[in-house]
């Protein structure tokens, strides 16, 4: 036990903040009496006694050498709690490090928050950008579940539906590991964290760079989510807009060699109806849907849309679609119907807008001959599946690369020639403006701002230039003469 004397410490050297003093006294080491912690150790500040208790002496004499020690640097003590200075400043630190809002929590609100108002692919765009994200803002170690499970864990997680719900099986190691070792949302001010978050926007998980539309969607699903930060002052500004926006190898321009001639589009057309077997007609119940993407330039989610009642086919000439819904293929948890399509207004529009499209007389035929020989699906849809649902994505996708195989040559096969169905909707853009169409009229009918057609389809035009250079020269001979 110790054996020291009172120490008078009411030292007036300089004066203490407010609620803290000098004036301390370190009392001597005692005992209690009880078993379970026999020592006792005082102190009084600013006339206030304060004390511990310990069980032994050991523990009891290390107690107060640390107290000496911080009067001996002319630290002030707390006259509430009697600590010195610089524990009751860790201590806060301590608990505002437990009380930070840490990053999942902060993501599961965030969407939770939009959900109601956002469509199912919204829903998704904005998980995927976030869950890319999150590995970034998860502590590494021994024992880190993969890359992959991480994210799926992330896209489970924050489904507002799945709050409260117990993880997958073999997601739950994953989804622990989130929980408990994401970083709080200010780390996102530390430059090595937003170093790596830059790069997780930037590249897939196998090192690729992603594509530059994937980067653009989810740099903007963070931008959003930091600004709403920002707004709950859990940052001071957004990091974001510090970095740069600027990005090499974005695919934002269409890449000429995607785009198919006239003599391929029929092949492909063609090929189409020999994918399957006939008595399932796979193929043939679709050629008509890749005809309205290549003649008349619409999305693949438009044309899953399209109803009867969207249909004006006359006999002999042109025809119109009038396009009024969207059905874009989401996973069911992000749909508030449970089904695999979301229904949507069209992309850009209000909800209630609509959209006319002039049909040429040869997509007119396909499509009387389509209904001819399959009718309508559920909904009095155009297009269906064979059990009169809506047609999938996997569906589409999977009939158009069976097609390819038919249609084109073998080392074709393997290029980015028409690789996806929507290449032929960027097919049909091209042809029009390639023949004169006005831009801003080309805009109107495939649904897209005039600026946006000018961007990404300019390096398709073809002999514009030439045209151009006539006319230039005219005007030259003209001031000649």
């Amino acid at each position: 036990m110790s054996t020291h004397n009172d120490i008078p410490a009411g030292r007036p050297r300089g004066s203490a903040r407010p609620g803290y003093s000098l004036d301390i006294r370190l009392w001597k080491v005692t005992k209690t009496g009880r078993k379970s912690r026999p020592y006792r150790l005082r102190w009084v500040v600013a006339g206030q006694v304060h004390g511990d208790t310990f069980a032994t002496t050991a523990l009891a004499d290390s107690r107060r050498s640390e107290l000496w020690q911080a009067m001996r640097r002319g630290e002030a003590f707390h006259k509430e709690s009697g600590l010195p200075e610089a524990e009751v400043r860790a201590a806060a630190e301590t608990a505002d490090a437990k009380n930070l809002l840490r990053w999942f929590e902060f993501c599961r609100k965030y969407i939770a928050g939009r959900w109601r108002t956002s469509a199912a692919k919204s829903r998704e765009s904005m998980a995927d950008g976030l869950a890319a994200v999150t590995l970034a803002m998860v502590r590494r170690g021994e024992g880190v579940p993969a890359d992959t499970d991480l994210r799926l864990a992330f896209r489970w997680g924050i489904v507002p539906a799945n709050a409260g719900e117990a993880p997958p099986t073999e997601l739950q190691a994953a989804y622990e590991w989130l929980t408990t070792s994401d970083r709080p949302v200010r780390d996102l001010t530390d430059a090595g964290v937003f170093e790596d978050v830059q790069y997780r926007l930037s590249y897939r998980l196998d090192g690729v760079r992603a594509a530059g539309e994937t980067y653009k969607r989810r740099r903007r699903a963070l931008n959003t989510a930091l600004e709403h930060a920002v707004d709950r002052g859990e940052l001071l500004e957004n990091p974001l807009q510090r970095a740069s926006k600027k990005r090499v190898g974005s695919d934002d321009v269409v890449d000429p060699r995607v785009l198919v001639n006239a003599v391929q589009g029929r092949q492909l057309l063609i090929a189409v109806s020999y994918v399957g077997s006939w008595g399932r007609s796979r193929g043939r119940r679709l050629a008509a849907f890749y005809a309205v993407l290549y003649y008349a330039g619409l999305r693949p989610a438009e044309a899953v849309g399209l109803r009867l009642s969207d249909c004006h086919l006359p006999e002999a000439g042109w025809g119109k679609l009038t396009l009024r819904e969207t059905r874009p293929v989401s996973g069911k948890q992000w749909t508030d119907s449970g089904e695999r399509h979301d229904r949507r207004g069209l992309k850009a529009r209000e909800a209630a807008a609509d959209r006319a499209v002039p049909v040429p007389p040869v997509l007119v035929a396909i499509l009387r001959a389509h209904l001819a020989e399959f009718g309508t699906a559920k909904e009095r849809r155009v297009f269906g599946n064979e059990r009169g649902a809506v047609v999938g994505s996997s569906t589409y996708w999977r009939v158009w690369e069976e097609a390819r195989e038919y249609a084109l040559p073998p080392e074709r096969v393997d290029s980015s020639l028409a690789g996806r169905p929507y290449d032929l909707r960027h097919a049909c853009i091209t042809r029009w403006l390639n023949a004169g169409v006005p831009i801003a009229e080309v805009a109107r009918r495939v649904g897209n701002s005039p600026e946006v057609i000018h961007r990404r389809y300019h390096g398709c035009v073809d002999g514009h230039e030439e045209i151009a250079n006539a006319r230039i020269e005219l005007a030259m001979q003209d001031e000649g003469d």
